[in-house]
């Protein structure tokens, strides 16, 4: 049984605390050990008896390319998924600190796409007990609507049309209304995306009631001090909105087979969805309405049939008698 340290409350947390805390939360001795390295040498790069909360995002990303930045991608990636796990754990607990910087960027593994992952890979994923109803809805909703991951984040529950199953979100590169620099989300045109049964039927177990606010939110309260847009937080419940990075740990937790940074990654989603209908004779200009796109050539790179689905339609061409 691993041994949960308690960070104590109210009290400034050491970067050593904190990274004792986190690796002490969790359950299997593999991971322990695999997060303890990157943990570990990240912590003790940046200064154990530092408090937590001066410590920059930079530093991070500095201690990283330092210590990993000349290594085997996956290497760079299993390292780096650690400190985000240990980084969003914090976050989520509530106690002030660094998170991973956007340019200390997640690297496609060597020769390969994006994969797209099968429906019953996806079902059975998300059937599992031990995945919490808030990441079955993300990801549902994620395979549903093929939308970008950032556009699900930011959508918040008075913009959701249940009944429609549909909401407006946010797109990449949206165009604003208005000649105006830092504009609020209704200074941008937006679009709509589309769910379908799945998510029609975990939203209402996800919000529980609640009628504004983020639809996805972290599990604890923020630390004191910490600045957040009235958007961002639910007025309810004080609890604020999932971050992209948190939303990636927490899919990697439930997915990883060879240490952190190895499990499937949130733009998996749009591609198997896209890749999905596709296989099921969407049309291109179907799938370009679908995920938003503006050129061919754009949606083309996100459709990728299985072996199988390739077999099945090469049957078309076998010869009449030998389909009797």
């Amino acid at each position: 049984m691993p041994t949960v340290v308690q960070l104590p409350a109210g009290k400034a947390v050491t970067v050593r605390a904190a990274a004792d805390a986190f690796l002490g939360s969790l359950g299997n001795p593999n991971t322990v050990r695999s997060y303890g390295i990157a943990v570990g040498k990240t912590a003790e790069r940046i200064g154990e008896g530092r408090p937590l909360a001066v410590v920059a995002d930079d530093e991070i990303g500095e201690v990283l390319e330092l210590l990993w930045g000349s290594s085997a991608v996956n290497t760079w990636n299993a390292r780096r998924g650690a400190v985000l796990s240990w980084t969003s754990w914090c976050a989520e607990r509530g106690y002030e600190g660094p998170a991973v910087p956007a340019w200390a960027k997640r690297l496609p593994p060597p020769d390969s796409d994006t994969p797209v992952h099968s429906k019953m890979a996806i079902d059975r994923l998300i059937a599992r007990r031990d995945v919490h109803v808030r990441e079955k809805t993300l990801w549902r909703m994620l395979y549903e609507t093929c939308a970008r991951s950032e556009e699900v984040l930011d959508v918040n529950i008075e913009e959701l049309d249940l009944a429609g199953r549909r909401c407006l979100v946010k797109s990449k590169g949206a165009r604003p209304k208005v000649r105006r620099r830092g504009g609020a989300r209704s200074d941008f045109v937006l679009e709509t995306v589309y769910w379908d049964a799945g998510t029609a039927r975990l939203l209402p177990r996800l919000l529980k009631g609640r009628t504004r606010g983020p639809v996805f939110t972290t599990h604890r309260r923020p630390g004191p001090g910490k600045v957040l847009s009235a958007r961002d937080m639910c007025p309810d419940t004080g609890l604020v909105r999932l971050s992209y990075g948190q939303a990636r740990a927490l899919l990697d937790q439930h997915t990883a087979v060879r240490g952190p940074g190895s499990g499937w990654d949130l733009h998996e989603w749009r591609h198997s969805g896209l890749t999905h209908l596709g296989e099921q004779g969407a049309s291109e200009l179907m799938l370009m309405a679908k995920s938003r796109h503006k050129k061919a050539d754009n949606v083309r790179r996100y459709f990728k049939p299985s072996p199988e689905s390739i077999s099945e339609v090469t049957s078309l061409l076998a010869p009449g008698d030998s389909r009797r």
